[in-house]
């Protein structure tokens, strides 16, 4: 969101949401503490780093939350408003990893908080709003891991986003974008959704657009980001490519870095590292989704995984100096 010049939230209802898949509850007084100590602190940078003063009514006056709002409407208060929220969201995201650092948990202890959550959404979203005829989630095995980042150029463990994996179906195309609504709605910041680490090769502009244009006049139904008209200007609809996919292979695939909560885990830092305000880590996590039809294809031929996994075995044979037939060889 760093390059975004406007959000586009209309009403309080939506501010809230957004707000809420954050980690921020308007309705918790630590929450809202939490929030204004991040408009101070960007407040503060932004004087002292780069030299840019703001007025006492961004800065101090309203609410912090209200940010949200200015940010979403015309002017110069915009303007700074976006400013301010923009360096509270990296301020938000460091702080949260930083915790992540120092709390004596394991990847797996926090692994399972994130699919606890994300089972929970979408059994919301299934049961009351969308034909989800399939859902499962997985953790890359030591194995794969190993493989993929031999496969890579870039081998640096840290790099890896898909140690958790949620994989959804739908049963038909036209519910795909109504399910990223949804998941955009009550689970995934757009914020957080890591950039590059997209893929898609179902959904264009002109579905989007389809989809999208009727709940932009549905009250309450506001969008997060900059206006759906900007969607026009697309000549192609652009996605990055994993090489060792097939050609045939058609999914939407993203990476976000999800907020969980950790306030039960604090009390293991030791008490002088103990800072209450700061409750939420975060989780990178990889959604697959497709419609029924689409993941059934995708399970044929060159497209299948077996197909996949053994493209890439192949390249690190090749990476490590044998050749990929020499499977059999003893050296």
């Amino acid at each position: 969101m760093i390059d975004w010049h406007r959000l586009d939230l209309t009403s309080d209802e939506q501010v809230v949401r957004l707000l809420r898949v954050n980690e921020f509850n308007v309705e918790v007084p630590d929450d809202m503490r939490r929030l204004e100590g991040l408009r101070s602190e960007s407040v503060e940078y932004l004087r002292r780093a780069l030299g840019i003063s703001v007025s006492r009514a961004l800065s101090r006056d309203v609410p912090a939350m209200e940010l949200l709002r200015i940010a979403s409407g015309k002017g110069r208060k915009q303007v700074t408003a976006c400013m301010i929220l923009k360096v509270m969201h990296i301020i938000y995201h460091l702080d949260g990893h930083e915790l992540h650092y120092r709390l004596p948990v394991s990847m797996d202890e926090l692994g399972s908080l994130a699919e606890a959550k994300v089972v929970q959404v979408v059994d919301e979203i299934r049961t009351s709003v969308l034909p989800v005829v399939e859902f499962s989630w997985s953790r890359k095995t030591r194995e794969s891991l190993i493989t993929k980042l031999l496969a890579k150029r870039e081998t640096f463990a840290s790099r890896v986003y898909d140690r958790l994996r949620f994989r959804i179906v739908v049963e038909e195309v036209g519910d795909l974008v109504p399910l990223l609504w949804e998941l955009q709605h009550r689970l995934i910041p757009f914020n957080y959704v890591i950039p590059g680490e997209s893929i898609n090769r179902l959904v264009g502009p002109d579905e989007l657009l389809v989809h999208l244009a009727p709940r932009r006049s549905v009250p309450g139904a506001g969008r997060q980001g900059s206006s759906i008209e900007d969607l026009k200007s697309f000549e192609t609809f652009p996605f990055q490519v994993n090489e060792f996919s097939s050609p045939d292979y058609r999914i939407i695939n993203f990476v976000a870095d999800l907020p969980i909560r950790v306030e039960d885990f604090l009390p293991r830092l030791p008490v002088h590292q103990w800072d209450r305000d700061v409750v939420v880590t975060f989780i990178p996590a990889e959604f697959q989704i497709a419609d029924r039809e689409t993941s059934e294809a995708n399970e044929q031929g060159n497209s299948n995984h077996e197909a996949y996994k053994a493209r890439q075995r192949s390249r690190v044979r090749t990476r490590l100096g044998t050749h990929p037939s020499s499977k059999d060889e003893s050296y």
